[in-house]
């Protein structure tokens, strides 16, 4: 006589989870980096989260991007509006970093997704 009951799963299991197909879209251009600090708290990023980065994306306004900026690597929200560009944390705490020529800041990708501990 079994004992438990038979997984849902069991009907449609296909094959091995393949984390590469459902979470990179390119792997050639994609890398993960690991947050320091805490300037996208609010934005559900945390010390220590990891990030997927698509290097071949374009980043638009709002898009989580690892940024250079005077020798400075950041993790900030873009924001591209007529006015300028600036780098925005999404933590109360620290102040918009704006950027006075855009030819000054290198993009090293777009978040795509952030991992974490549960």
């Amino acid at each position: 006589m079994p004992s438990g009951y038979a997984s849902p799963a069991q009907d449609w299991f296909e094959d091995r989870i393949d984390l590469n197909r459902h979470l990179i879209r390119d792997i050639t251009s994609t890398y993960i980096v690991r947050v320091s600090g805490d300037a996208m708290d609010g934005a559900g990023i945390s010390d220590g989260d990891e990030l997927i980065v698509d290097r071949a994306l374009r980043p638009r306004d709002g898009s989580v991007v690892i940024a250079v900026l005077d020798g400075e690597l950041v993790i900030r929200r873009i924001s591209i509006a007529p006015s300028g560009v600036a780098l925005v944390a999404a933590s109360p705490a620290y102040r918009p970093i704006a950027v006075p020529d855009p030819d000054s800041l290198v993009i090293w990708g777009v978040a795509t997704r952030c991992l974490h501990r549960v």
